[in-house]
């Protein structure tokens, strides 16, 4: 049977309040001083693949879920802990055989980022067995 489709331009949120451990300075064990105390990339890309994996969410059937394939990013503001940060994701449609997505990130002040992204649907119990085999 033929997957759903979803409607180019659907879009969906995921949001968060910046917490310390969300801080670049919390994600470099050892060198902490060196970053700042501000709203990390790495967790920002991550609440972007949260608002991305919703849009797809109605795709899903049992045994399946959505991951990232790629993301082209970027940082352009810091945010300090406490704030609020809001991802959205637009599906743009099928890229090959992945789904594609323009995300912006934003706080109270406005756009702290932005990113294309990809992500593909798979069978869980298919991943899990492919990530067993190459660890052995």
């Amino acid at each position: 049977m033929p997957r759903k489709e979803i409607a180019s331009g659907t879009a969906a949120e995921a949001s968060w309040i910046v917490k310390d451990a969300d801080l670049a300075s919390a994600l470099s064990d050892g060198h902490a001083s060196s970053f700042p105390e501000v709203f990390a990339t790495a967790r920002m890309i991550a609440l972007m693949e949260l608002a991305a994996a919703r849009v797809l969410v109605p795709l899903l059937e049992p045994g399946e879920l959505s991951v990232g394939v790629s993301i082209d990013a970027r940082h352009t503001a810091a945010t300090p802990p406490g704030a609020k940060v809001t991802a959205r994701a637009v599906y743009r449609g099928m890229e090959g055989k992945f789904y594609r997505f323009d995300v912006e990130a934003f706080d109270p002040g406005g756009a702290i980022g932005s990113a294309v992204h990809d992500r593909a649907i798979i069978s869980v119990e298919r991943l899990l067995a492919a990530a067993r085999k190459r660890i052995g």
